[in-house]
């Protein structure tokens, strides 16, 4: 009976667990100083600090959405938005920008070294390259795998290096998370359906959010740590997750500007929800009007910038792992 009646409370637990997010929830924008973009008809980047926006961003020259953006220690910006990617600085200076090819996109990047960058670039065939900036030299490409059916928009959004100097790729369109070394070689694959976005985090472990809600750490033998449903919160279209020092994680929530219905302006969906190990929603962000921060794709903590120069990819930038420091230390 005592098994019965602890069952049922835990249960009706995980049924409340909606209500409490609804409920006490800090809204404010001083909870954290972070920065901000997302996929949205307008290629718009922000960075929120003391609770205001302290700097915004905007290009209406270019084409696309912003599926993957980085700040960076020096203060640079790196970004992919779909028909390119550029890198930017906060004095709003365009440091080199590359037009990806006909008939390809581009949604993910990430630094190596001083000089050199690595990016997917969905297409038939799709690839991974590595190229030298500015110069725009590709100094190695290599093909990943895709299936034959579906577009070139749903083969791949988000990749990232480790801590071992090798790449861990979303392959969304195929429903798994690869790791490659630099020479394009596969060491390993985890299923997991519509995936969107991959991260090591400090402990070695994977950490994968789907676009239809899931977050799961999982250890490289597969075995899963912890998971959440987000979607039993409102985020129904997860794309990103950040594990934050005290173990809670910020999960973002993207709007569809592209829906034929238009937002419902009173009751416009959270951008981005911060939960606990527990399961409860601490914070939301719900940004549509003073500021309008847009949809939500890519939060990073202000205290969480990327040394660029910490990031290797095999032989580029190249170091030993065992002397690798974390990119954000």
């Amino acid at each position: 009976m005592k098994k019965a009646m602890l069952w049922l409370c835990c249960l009706l637990a995980v049924c409340q667990t909606e209500v409490r997010a609804q409920t006490d929830v800090s809204q404010s924008l001083q909870r954290h100083d972070f920065f901000y973009a997302g996929e949205s008809k307008r290629i718009r980047m922000f960075i929120v600090k003391d609770g205001r926006v302290g700097w915004q961003y905007e290009n209406n020259e270019w084409r696309g959405e912003i599926s993957d953006a980085l700040l960076m220690t020096d203060r640079h910006i790196l970004l992919a938005h779909q028909y390119g990617i550029a890198e930017v600085t906060q004095d709003h200076q365009v440091v080199w920008h590359y037009d990806a090819p006909e008939g390809t996109e581009i949604h993910t990047i990430q630094p190596v070294g001083n000089d050199c960058v690595v990016f997917l670039q969905n297409g038939k065939p799709a690839k991974c390259v590595v190229m030298q900036v500015p110069s725009m030299t590709v100094l190695r490409e290599f093909v990943l795998p895709t299936s034959e059916k579906g577009s070139v928009h749903g083969q791949f959004r988000n990749a990232r290096l480790t801590q071992r100097g090798t790449l861990l790729v979303a392959n969304m369109g195929m429903g798994f998370v690869a790791e490659y070394n630099s020479e394009g070689k596969e060491l390993d694959r985890w299923t997991m359906p519509r995936v969107w976005s991959v991260q090591e985090l400090d402990n070695g472990n994977l950490l994968a959010t789907c676009s239809k809600g899931l977050v799961r750490e999982f250890t490289r033998t597969g075995h899963t740590v912890w998971e959440l449903s987000a979607d039993g919160y409102g985020a129904v279209q997860t794309q990103k997750c950040v594990r934050l020092k005290n173990g809670n994680h910020i999960v973002n929530n993207w709007y569809n500007e592209w829906n034929k219905t238009p937002m419902d302006t009173i009751n416009a969906p959270v951008q981005a929800l911060e939960i606990d190990r527990e399961g409860k929603v601490v914070w939301k962000l719900c940004s549509w009007k003073n500021p309008d921060l847009g949809p939500s794709t890519t939060i990073q903590l202000l205290d969480q910038a990327v040394n660029r120069e910490r990031l290797f990819f095999g032989e580029f930038n190249g170091r030993k792992p065992k002397l690798f420091m974390r990119p954000n230390e």
